[in-house]
């Protein structure tokens, strides 16, 4: 098979980082990724994951991500759940 088609795209330097070294653990190069991705829209005739519009509860959880020291935390799971229980 002639590989010589060639794909552009811009994305963001630090989910080309993360991405590539994860692929890079599981032993997959970035080609390869963009090939089975393509692979699976041509099996699937469309994304091979769902795409939705965000409700408002999960925009409200996006925008508040943006502020990450006004989040709430826990030290660990039972007080998570307390709270979730209140």
């Amino acid at each position: 098979m002639n590989k010589n088609a060639i794909v552009h795209a811009r994305i963001e330097p630090n989910i080309k980082e993360k991405a590539e070294k994860i692929l890079n653990i599981i032993g997959i190069k970035p080609s390869q990724a963009i090939t089975m991705f393509y692979s699976q829209v041509i099996l699937r005739k469309g994304m091979p994951f769902r795409v939705e519009i965000p409700n408002v509860t999960t925009l409200k959880a996006i925008k508040e991500l943006d502020n990450p020291a006004e989040l709430e935390s826990y030290n660990d799971v039972d007080a998570l759940f307390a709270e979730l229980n209140s």
